[in-house]
């Protein structure tokens, strides 16, 4: 991964206020002196092209096939990374992962391009744009092994350093962030 793309996400998401510094409820629980909303940077062109070309790499040394992630905040991601692979020459298909099933239409719990029953041994990197206690990643992982398939990579814009990446690291994946967060909110780029 190239540190200067992610110093340049870094300078983004402070100059695009999707790193703001107060007093914030998380969903994850608990107040924190600083929020990062993942999706003013991934649905920025300058911020969508950035995040892609720091992930494309990591999914093709792994070997993804497939990038998907928890709907909402994984959802830019997906579609960026996807569509830059294609043109890099390197196509990666994306998947969305919902909350819950539909209850109408294909009634699915995973969208995407991939019909339903070739998730088996397909090998998946799971992304969302932060990871706090890691259960919006959880949630996606499960249904995705559920349905067949191989998680090889996890990844996250930022690792809030609250416990995620720890739990999942100590289960097994490969996890890896583009930017890490200390105690205090001190943010930098890995």
């Amino acid at each position: 991964m190239c540190v200067s793309v992610t110093k340049e996400i870094l300078e983004l998401s402070i100059e695009k206020e999707a790193l703001m510094f107060g007093e914030f409820t998380l969903s994850a629980g608990g107040v924190s002196n600083y929020y990062f909303d993942g999706r003013i940077i991934t649905l920025d062109p300058q911020g969508a092209n950035l995040v892609a070309q720091a992930f494309l790499p990591l999914l093709i040394d792994c070997g993804a096939e497939i990038i998907a992630g928890p709907t909402l905040g994984a959802d830019p991601i997906v579609a960026s990374v996807s569509a830059i692979s294609y043109t890099e020459g390197t196509p990666i298909s994306g998947l969305i992962v919902r909350k819950e099933t539909k209850s109408h239409g294909g009634m699915r719990a995973i969208e995407g391009p991939i019909i339903h029953g070739t998730l088996s041994d397909r090998r998946i990197a799971v992304v969302d744009d932060t990871c706090s206690t890691g259960s919006s990643l959880f949630m996606a992982i499960d249904a995705l092994e559920m349905a067949g398939s191989k998680i090889v990579k996890v990844l996250s814009i930022l690792d809030r350093q609250m416990g995620g990446s720890r739990e999942i690291i100590e289960r097994g994946y490969d996890f890896q962030a583009l930017l890490e967060a200390d105690e205090n909110g001190n943010i930098r780029p890995l």
